[in-house]
């Protein structure tokens, strides 16, 4: 008997279009012919096929019996003896097939990878990356990589494997020539269609050429979703940058989260990862515009509950978990105002830091005297001696060459009479507590004292983020802490990038030549969970105009979202519609509300122009009618006239109810 993993590799195969040359080419790789490849590299946009393409490259090279490793790019390691450790297979055992998806996310891992990673492969190995950036140029016009590298650019699905597709997921025959019309060959779209197609989300207008691809499709297959309970799951999926059973246990706490994880894990725009679930890149945001759109206040909920959820791990997980949850708690709030001014969310001249090391002296007061001057560089000096584990030194993950360094001191109550008479800006520190709210014995305050990067001197960038993302995490860990400063040299331009997360003290210690602005957050007034809603709120959805806030747009769109959904109370009950003023007063929201649309759609005949199109929409939505089509045979319409007279029954229906909407029934 076949087992579970062998009988999803047929079905992948069975399934599995186009990409012969690649994968002909990777077979022979496999199948030990010298003048095969031993690099294979496949880019192109999102959408396209990379993810499926290496999934049928695994089932082969299973298939030969080749040892594998696997890595997701979005959950690789920002230091290359960590990427080392986890792909070691590849370098001592041979004929290991190392697949790297997603590269793009640790692109900047491609010069030592080329460089020194790959030459060191065990005998007979093989190495698959994917991503959306194509290769540095000059690996595929280095000589040496020539003979052994594959670089192949994903195209879209040509027409004839298109209609295969759609018609392996048989997506009715009236619908396959508008889907492909829609869609064209973009093999996400395609995929999101036959999904769509295949559970009966057949209405021509979910193919309407006008409409965006992605965001028409998700919203078919977000209308079969069985209960409220799973819509939350999508809440959680859309803005978590991964999503375990844990974490829905978490913030779902009184719903079946395995049933949820297991649901959202068979959706067609969800991949497994090592950490969890992950929408597909274009299918999350989509998906998080439309959940924003349907339940503004839900979607705020959830990110808040996400935040809480966050910050906790933070204080509690193990100390290794700590800067992943860092990481996906600043991803929740990426869109914020104020992350947006402060980090640079870029993978360009990507980092990794390591503790402080005796040797790292000599480049770090170098680095300190070239930006700051001397009087800086003895600073440094002596908080090295005095709190070496405070320091942080970055290097470039593609050299090695050291680069930036931080300090991020812990300093007790009361003061040490040394370092007040030794550094300025810890002196300026104290005294801004002592003039607020003194710091008692037993309490503690954190200063980021340092941030060195000579080539991006104190403006925004990797080393920032990296060094704010453990600066949060010690903030939220650290018992005792009183105060967290800041210190910037160009303190106006800074006021400005931290105005509503930090304040500014209004002190300007000297230290040697320049002048710096210290800022501060007092954690004992406003704590971490309360400052972090600061980031919430940047990112709430923001009032619209109208008597319940919906725009005209807004509200036409609910209209029109809610009438396919008449004839099944519980989709219906967690509509758009339902949370506008129509239904404010209503004891039964969704019962009068369903009945109030049904009036509206009969008092359209009580004007002549009204009669055919209160026949096409009762047809259309509340007789049962499988299809636009299948309504228009039973009005006896050319399918063209219904569809006219649908449109200006839609039309005369939301006029209708708006007018409603501002001004109340009568």
């Amino acid at each position: 008997m076949a087992s579970v993993g062998e009988r999803l590799s047929r079905a992948r195969e069975r399934a599995f279009l186009g990409r012969e040359e690649e994968l002909g080419c990777f077979g022979e790789a496999l199948a030990g012919d010298p003048q095969a490849p031993f690099a294979f590299y496949v880019f192109g946009p999102g959408g396209i096929g990379k993810s499926t393409l290496l999934r049928s490259m695994v089932d082969q090279a299973r298939a030969a019996g080749r040892p594998l490793v696997e890595l997701d790019g979005r959950f690789v390691s920002r230091d290359p003896a960590d990427f080392e450790r986890v792909a070691g297979a590849f370098l001592d055992v041979p004929g290991t097939v190392l697949v790297l998806d997603s590269f793009e996310h640790c692109q900047w891992l491609e010069s030592w990878l080329w460089q020194r990673f790959l030459p060191r492969a065990g005998d007979g190995a093989l190495v698959v990356l994917a991503g959306r950036l194509a290769p540095q140029p000059q690996w595929t016009a280095d000589p040496a990589w020539a003979g052994v590298l594959y670089v192949r650019e994903l195209r879209p699905f040509s027409t004839e494997q298109a209609r295969s597709l759609l018609a392996t997921a048989q997506v009715r025959p009236e619908l396959r020539e508008r889907v492909l019309d829609f869609a064209g060959g973009n093999p996400l779209a395609l995929s999101l269609a036959a999904a769509a197609g295949s559970t009966g989300c057949g209405r021509e207008e979910i193919w309407a050429p006008s409409a965006d691809v992605l965001r028409t499709l998700l919203a078919g297959l977000i209308g079969e979703v069985p209960t409220a309970a799973h819509r939350r799951a999508l809440e959680v999926a859309a803005q978590a940058h991964s999503t375990s059973e844990e974490l829905l246990t978490a913030v779902l706490p009184e719903e079946d989260a395995h049933l949820l994880f297991s649901w959202l894990r068979d959706l067609p725009f969800m991949e497994s990862t090592s950490r969890g679930l992950h929408p597909h890149d274009a299918a999350r945001e989509t998906l998080a515009a439309d959940l924003r759109w349907r339940a503004p206040h839900a979607f705020v909920t959830m990110r808040r509950r996400l935040a809480e959820e966050y910050l906790r791990l933070l204080r509690e997980a193990p100390e290794e978990r700590v800067w992943t949850v860092t990481d996906e708690l600043f991803y929740l709030f990426r869109e914020g105002k104020f992350l947006a001014r402060l980090r640079t969310w870029s993978r360009e001249d990507e980092v990794h830091d390591r503790s402080l090391h005796p040797d790292d002296m000599d480049v770090v007061l170098r680095m300190a005297e070239e930006t700051e001057g001397p009087a800086s560089a003895e600073l440094v000096r002596y908080w090295a001696q005095r709190q070496p584990q405070a320091f942080s030194v970055y290097r470039l993950v593609s050299t090695g060459r050291t680069v930036a360094f931080t300090a991020r001191l812990a300093l007790p109550a009361p003061p040490d009479p040394q370092d007040l008479a030794t550094d300025p800006v810890v002196a300026a520190a104290w005294e801004h507590t002592d003039a607020t709210a003194p710091v008692s014995p037993g309490e503690h305050i954190g200063i980021s004292r340092f941030s060195i990067y000579p080539e991006r001197y104190q403006i925004p960038s990797r080393v920032i983020d990296l060094s704010s993302s453990r600066a949060q995490a010690e903030s939220a860990r650290a018992h005792g802490r009183a105060y967290g400063f800041a210190v910037w040299r160009d303190a106006e331009t800074w006021a400005e990038r931290v105005k509503g997360t930090l304040g500014d003290t209004g002190a300007r210690p000297r230290v040697g030549e320049h002048t710096y602005g210290l800022f501060s957050v007092d954690w004992r007034q406003v704590p971490v969970e309360t400052w972090l809603r600061h980031f919430i709120s940047a990112t709430d959805v923001p009032t619209q105009s109208g008597p319940a806030g919906v725009s005209r747009g807004t509200f036409d769109q609910a209209v029109r979202e809610a009438l396919p959904l008449w004839r099944d109370p519980a989709a219906f009950a967690v509509c758009a519609l339902t949370r506008t003023r129509l239904a404010a007063d209503f004891s039964d929201p969704v019962e009068e509300l369903r009945v109030l649309l049904r009036q509206a759609v009969d008092d359209l005949a009580r004007d002549p122009r009204g009669v055919r199109a209160r026949e096409a929409l009762t047809t259309g939505y509340f007789s049962g009618a499988p299809t636009q089509e299948a309504a228009a045979r039973r009005l006896g319409l050319p399918y063209g006239t219904y569809r006219r007279h649908l449109r200006q029954g839609l039309d005369l229906l939301c006029e209708a109810l708006w007018q409603q909407e501002l001004h109340g029934p009568g």
